[in-house]
């Protein structure tokens, strides 16, 4: 088989960084090989086709609480298939390890891997593995970092292990798994959206959100359906609830009802208000004011009313 200009430039420029991770590998399968070679074998089988990821997204599908997992997980690992399958091991056409040295040939002799068909750029077990982890973190939250690196590390050094794929083309593949993870979410988020949307105008869009397989299986647990309340009105606070209050303005106190059988004391008079003046003030005659010249006309300084007519005297005219 003949090399494309891509894979000759991959040769050409990632061939020390392949064989220092080649001959790492190759160095602990001769070491501890007969426990790491059944382990990895295993791992590689586990993501034949990315099936596992498959099974579970069918597993997922059927039940509501789980159906986005499903469809997200679903739509990463085609998403990865299509790129990595399709589109870049036919024209990348990259030849595998034990088909391109004849050092990587013994090496892979060695390990007892079995022959691997197709080419080698990049890697759809690593792929598959890496975009199914992805959608599943994304989905389900942080918890799933630290396991979803686990995982797909152990799948990428299995494959590099048994001599399958060179280590830059697992790189690429876990790159293309993330990218397809990412992709698969946002159509995910997208698709779910539509469907809650619409689903009171239309009756299937509810059935495919609300559908679930206990329903239909006697022999599986009941599910707890929730029922949907309309949304909760703003209530007074409970008596435990803090409530800011405001103080009230201050009253003078309510007197005290008599007790039953006894009359109430009398009201004491109020106090009269005592004459300060000194004694012999009050006993002075109060001195009139002299009159004024003028005639019965004269009023008296300080007066606003006239003079007060005297008996015995005469009024007429002057």
């Amino acid at each position: 088989m003949l090399e494309s200009a891509a894979a000759m430039w991959l040769d050409a420029n990632l061939a020390g960084f392949d064989h220092l991770f080649l001959s790492i590998q190759h160095f602990f399968a001769d070491k501890v090989g007969v426990v790491l070679t059944p382990l990895f074998r295993a791992i590689t089988f586990l993501g034949e086709k990315g099936w596992p990821f498959f099974l579970m997204a069918f597993i997922f599908i059927l039940f509501a609480n789980t159906r986005d997992l499903g469809v997200c997980i679903f739509g990463a690992v085609c998403c990865g298939a299509l790129i990595t399958n399709i589109i870049l091991k036919d024209n990348v056409a990259r030849l595998r390890p034990f088909e391109n040295s004849i050092e990587y040939e013994l090496w892979w002799m060695a390990v007892g891997s079995p022959a691997e068909e197709g080419f080698s750029f990049p890697s759809g077990h690593v792929t598959a593995c890496a975009a199914g982890m992805t959608a599943i973190t994304l989905m389900r939250g942080k918890k799933w970092i630290i396991p979803s690196i686990v995982i797909v590390l152990l799948m990428a050094i299995s494959r590099t292990y048994l001599m399958a794929h060179y280590p830059s083309d697992v790189v690429a593949a876990i790159l293309i798994g993330v990218f397809s993870g990412i992709v698969a979410w946002f159509i995910t988020q997208l698709i779910f959206r539509f469907l809650n949307r619409h689903r009171a105008k239309v009756p299937f869009f509810g059935w495919l959100l609300d559908f679930d397989i206990r329903d239909v299986l006697p022999f599986l647990p009941r599910r707890e359906k929730k029922a949907v309340s309309a949304p909760a009105r703003k209530k007074a606070p409970a008596a435990d609830e803090d409530v800011k209050t405001y103080p009230a303005k201050r009253r003078a106190p309510a007197a005290a009802a008599p007790a039953e059988g006894v009359q109430p004391a009398p009201a004491r008079p109020a106090a009269k208000k005592e004459n300060t003046a000194p004694a012999h003030a009050a006993a002075e005659p109060a001195k009139a004011a002299p009159a004024r010249s003028g005639g019965r006309h004269a009023l008296p300084e300080g007066s606003g009313t006239k003079k007060p007519k005297t008996s015995g005297t005469y009024q007429g005219k002057h």
